[in-house]
C-alpha cells in the first residue's frame, strides 16, 4: 500500500525483455536503503516487487498485463520516473490511499500556468470517468492529487511548485501519456452498482 507522496525521482537504467514481461533495472537509492528481496516499491504508480538490489537499484518484473495496462513509453532505459516505497503500519498518510494498481492511462489534452501553480488537463477514456469526482482523488503517475474540476469525459489538477519540481509531472506537455489509479472507494461502490441496480431506489 502507498499514499501517492514521492520519495525521489528515480531512472530506468537497464530493461530485458522475456516473452510478454520486463525485467527492469531502477536507481532509486532511497527506496533501495530501506528495502529488501520481496518488498514493494511503486514506480510511477506501478507496484513491484523486488528481486534483486544493489546500494542504489533493484530489479524487478513487469508482467504483460502491466505492461498493457500502463504507460506504453515508461518501460524504457533512461526514463525518469517517480518513486514511492510502500507505506509501513503506522506512517502518517500524506496523500490517501494508492494500490499501485493503475486501471490505465489517460492524456494530457492541456497546460496553463496559473502564478506558481500549473494546472494540467487530462482526457479520460469512459471506463475511468465516471470514477472521478470533483474534490477527489486521483493517482497520477505515482503522485496522489486532488480532482479540481472535472467534465464528461475530463479532469484537472492543480501542481504547486514542489510537486513541479519533486516529480515526472513538471515536464508533463500536451499529448503526453500519463498512468492514472482512481479512487479504490469509487471503483468499490460502481463494481456495487453493477450487481444491485434498482435495489436502492
Amino acid at each position: 500500500m502507498f499514499t501517492g507522496i514521492i520519495a525521489e525521482l528515480g531512472t530506468i537504467t537497464a530493461t530485458e525483455k522475456s516473452g510478454d514481461s520486463v525485467r527492469v533495472t531502477v536507481r532509486a537509492p532511497k527506496a533501495v536503503a530501506k528495502a529488501g528481496h520481496g518488498d514493494s516499491i511503486a514506480i510511477s504508480g506501478v507496484c513491484l516487487t523486488v528481486l534483486d538490489q544493489t546500494d542504489d537499484s533493484f530489479t524487478a518484473d513487469v508482467m504483460g498485463q502491466t505492461i498493457a495496462m500502463s504507460n506504453p513509453d515508461q518501460w524504457q532505459s533512461g526514463r525518469t520516473v517517480n518513486v514511492e516505497s510502500a507505506m509501513a503500519a503506522g506512517e502518517q498518510l500524506g496523500g490517501h490511499i494508492v494500490q499501485g494498481h493503475v486501471d490505465g492511462t489517460a492524456t494530457v489534452l492541456e497546460t496553463r500556468q496559473s502564478g506558481d501553480w500549473r494546472v494540467i488537463r487530462f482526457a479520460l477514456k469512459p471506463e475511468h470517468a465516471p470514477l472521478i469526482v470533483d474534490k477527489g482523488s486521483i493517482t497520477i503517475d505515482g503522485v496522489s492529487l486532488t480532482v479540481s474540476t472535472v467534465g464528461d469525459d475530463w479532469c484537472e489538477v492543480s501542481l504547486i511548485p514542489e510537486t513541479l519540481v519533486a516529480t515526472t509531472l513538471g515536464s508533463l506537455a500536451v499529448g503526453d501519456t500519463v498512468n492514472i489509479e482512481t479512487d479504490i472507494l469509487a471503483r468499490h461502490i460502481a463494481r456495487l452498482a453493477h450487481f444491485t441496480k434498482g435495489t436502492f431506489a
